[in-house]
């Protein structure tokens, strides 16, 4: 998916004539296995695509819609006079324990429990009820029956099962699921929670950085994740560029961090924009657990748990940009949260950003690649910085599991892509000027 533009192929793309406020999508997720995969946008709603198999070798094919339900309504905080936005912040699956699946979403407070299944037979045979389902006059009933299970048409059934509310005072940025299929957590700006699935009514808070006066602050928490496999520990960033790792052994409220990754600032380049653009907006630690990778606003940087010094990878995202930060901060476009992802093999890494690819709507078409232009020679086809449109962006996407399979929203659409290349050997370079 790097510069070998006949390598890459869209697999299908989901596009609407028109945009809406509420048609944003805000967030990607795969399930554990990549069959599945999750969207939810600015108006609540949770789209869920399924993998289709194809012909008798069973092969997979494109993502399709399975089921769409919405998950989150406007509300409002009576205590504190704000209207809470149904915006879906982050989806999170569950592993998979039986035919069903589980999802957890949440939007700036609320977050829920969801059930996904299907439903090929239906009951019939009731004693007390008739077949409209209404309940029967007792008196009328003078014999009994067996209830006999139906093939019925496939329907996709979606239930709350849990509803996780009342835990924080400030916005949602994060939920992850810890290891150990049992608790997760979720984050805000001031404080992380960690809750057990099965209990809705209360949350253990192990990190509060709320200092005693608000005048104090210096920093906000921007992001959190569990570690993959040590269901102890979990990292999470702030809006100084730092990443603090903690240990639950340690202490029950983890204000003392076990480890803490920062890159020392250079004095000689620091602007009014150096603490904006320094702000870690994604951090994910690499599928075993021994890196982690985090994004700014201007670069993608690779972390190794063992070195706490700096990042052992810098990669250069929208290094053309700083000469364009003044107008971006004009804007309102130096505050985008971008995401990263690692592949399943840990081997490449990618970032979203501003777009830089030409778009199409036809499915299978080939991703092209268009440079950016700063300076020196031009090439046919590169795109000057001075002509991006900073209205398009590209700032949500997850990569499946276990293949070179990416998704990736823009706006209203999701753009799926696919590359050849086989995920057991070397991958291409996912660089900066990707997509």
């Amino acid at each position: 998916m790097g510069e070998d533009t006949e390598s890459s192929k869209g697999n299908h793309s989901f596009l609407r004539d028109y945009v809406t406020e509420a048609d944003v999508i805000s967030t990607v997720e795969f399930n554990h296995t990549g069959d599945l995969l999750a969207t939810g946008d600015k108006g609540g709603r949770v789209v869920v695509f399924q993998r289709e198999t194809v012909g008798e070798t069973g092969e997979s094919g494109e993502y399709n819609v399975y089921s769409t339900f919405q998950s989150h309504e406007p509300d409002f905080d009576y205590l504190k006079s704000l209207e809470i936005e149904e915006k879906i912040n982050k989806i999170r699956w569950l592993p998979q324990q039986n035919a069903a699946h589980f999802l957890l979403s949440t939007n700036d407070k609320t977050i829920k429990l969801w059930k996904v299944s299907e439903r090929d037979k239906q009951p019939e045979g009731y004693n007390l009820k008739d077949e409209e389902g209404r309940v029967k006059d007792i008196s009328t009933v003078t014999s009994l029956q067996v209830p006999v299970l139906r093939p019925t048409d496939l329907m996709v059934e979606v239930r709350p099962r849990r509803v996780f509310s009342n835990g924080h005072t400030y916005h949602v940025n994060s939920i992850s699921v810890n290891s150990d299929g049992e608790t997760y957590l979720s984050a805000d700006d001031l404080r992380i929670n960690m809750w057990h699935l099965g209990i809705t009514d209360r949350s253990f808070n192990i990190v509060d950085i709320k200092p005693a006066n608000m005048e104090e602050l210096t920093e906000v928490i921007t992001a959190a994740e569990f570690h993959p496999h040590h269901c102890h520990l979990f990292v999470y960033s702030s809006s100084k560029g730092s990443l603090r790792l903690c240990d639950m052994r340690a202490s029950a409220l983890c204000d003392r961090h076990t480890k803490l990754f920062e890159e020392p600032e250079d004095p000689g380049s620091r602007s009014f924009f150096s603490e904006i653009v320094s702000s870690v907006s994604d951090v994910k630690f690499s599928h075993n657990g021994r890196y982690l990778l985090t994004r700014d606003y201007l670069t993608a940087k690779v972390w190794d748990l063992h070195m706490e010094k700096g990042p052992v990878e810098t990669y250069q995202v929208h290094d053309y940009l700083r000469t364009k930060l003044c107008s971006l901060y004009e804007n309102d476009c130096i505050f985008d949260k971008f995401e990263c992802v690692w592949n399943s093999s840990d081997r490449c890494i990618n970032q979203s950003q501003r777009r830089a690819w030409r778009e199409t709507s036809k499915p299978r078409a080939v991703l092209r690649t268009r440079r950016i232009y700063t300076g020196g020679k031009r090439r046919r086809g590169d795109v000057g910085v001075d002509s991006l449109d900073f209205t398009k962006k590209i700032l949500h996407m997850a990569w499946h599991p276990e293949e070179n399979i990416i998704a990736i929203a823009s706006t209203n659409n999701l753009y799926i892509f696919q590359d050849r290349v086989s995920p057991d050997t070397q991958g291409p370079d996912l660089g900066s000027d990707t997509i």
